[in-house]
C-alpha cells in the first residue's frame, strides 16, 4: 500500500467530478482532506461491519462491492469503474459499511473526510442534489443490472457478462477477465461449475476464444443473440 498522496487542486481528477456545484474555496476545501491510496488486485479496501469514515472513489483499475450471504459465499453487487463514488450507497444512510470493496484490478482510490462532504451536503444545495443524483443512479444501475441478470437463462447470463465487459469496461472485443469463475457466479447467481460449462460451451461453438483468463469474442452476432433471447 503507497504512502498516502495529497492532490494537486490545479489538475485533480475531482475537478469533473465537482466541478458545476462547488465554489473554487469549497473546491480546495475538498482536495486538500484528499488522499489516494494503491491496492493490489485482490486486496481488501473496505470490509462490512467497518465503520465508514470517508467517502471514496474509485481512481483507476476496477473494484467488486460485495455482500457475504454465507460462509461459503458472496454476493457481487456491482463492479465500480475509474471515476465511480465506490461507497455512495452507505455513507448517508448508516455508520457501517453493508458491504465490502475488493480489488479485482490493480487499483488506486481517492478518499476524502466524510465530515467535508456532509458539510458540504448541509451548506450546498446545488452540491447535494448533484450527490442525490448520483446516488440514484448508482442504484439505477444496479436495480436494472439485477433485473436484466434475473430474466436471462444461464447461457444469456454468460454472454452478458463477456458484452458487458467487452463494450462497458475494456471497450475491446479482446480482453483478460477480472473475475474468477467463482466470482462470475457469485456475479450472475449461478455456480461456479455451470460458469466453466458454458464457457466451454461457447468456446466449442466458435463464439469466443479463451486462453487462460483472456477472452476474444469472435462472433459477436451470435453472443448478442444469445444475450438478448437467452
Amino acid at each position: 500500500m503507497d504512502i498516502p498522496k495529497s492532490c494537486n487542486c490545479q489538475h485533480c481528477e475531482l475537478k469533473p467530478l465537482f466541478f458545476d456545484s462547488i465554489k473554487d474555496e469549497e473546491f480546495s476545501y475538498i482536495c486538500n482532506s484528499k488522499h489516494e491510496q494503491s491496492y493490489a488486485k485482490g486486496s481488501v479496501i473496505c470490509i462490512e461491519g467497518e465503520a465508514i469514515t470517508e467517502f471514496m472513489y474509485l481512481k483507476s483499475g476496477l473494484v467488486k462491492i460485495h455482500k457475504r450471504e454465507n460462509e461459503r459465499r458472496d454476493q457481487i453487487i456491482k463492479i465500480a469503474k475509474p471515476l465511480d463514488y465506490v461507497n455512495l450507497l452507505s455513507i448517508f444512510s448508516d455508520n457501517f459499511y453493508h458491504y465490502s470493496v475488493t480489488a479485482i484490478e490493480d487499483s488506486v482510490v481517492c478518499f476524502v473526510d466524510l465530515a467535508v462532504i456532509k458539510s458540504l451536503v448541509h451548506t450546498n444545495g446545488a452540491f447535494a442534489m448533484g450527490m442525490i443524483q448520483k446516488m440514484n443512479r448508482t442504484t439505477d444501475v444496479i436495480l436494472q443490472t439485477v433485473l436484466e441478470i434475473s430474466k436471462k437463462n444461464l447461457r444469456g447470463r454468460i454472454a452478458y457478462v463477456l458484452l458487458y465487459f467487452a463494450d462497458q469496461v475494456y471497450f475491446s472485443e479482446k480482453f483478460e477477465l477480472p473475475l474468477a469463475r467463482k466470482e462470475i457466479a457469485e456475479f450472475i447467481e449461478m455456480t461456479a461449475e455451470n460458469v466453466i460449462r458454458i464457457l466451454s460451451e461457447f468456446r466449442k461453438d466458435g463464439i469466443i476464444k479463451i486462453n487462460g483468463k483472456t477472452i476474444e469474442i469472435e462472433n459477436r452476432l451470435r453472443l448478442q443473440q444469445i444475450m438478448e433471447h437467452g
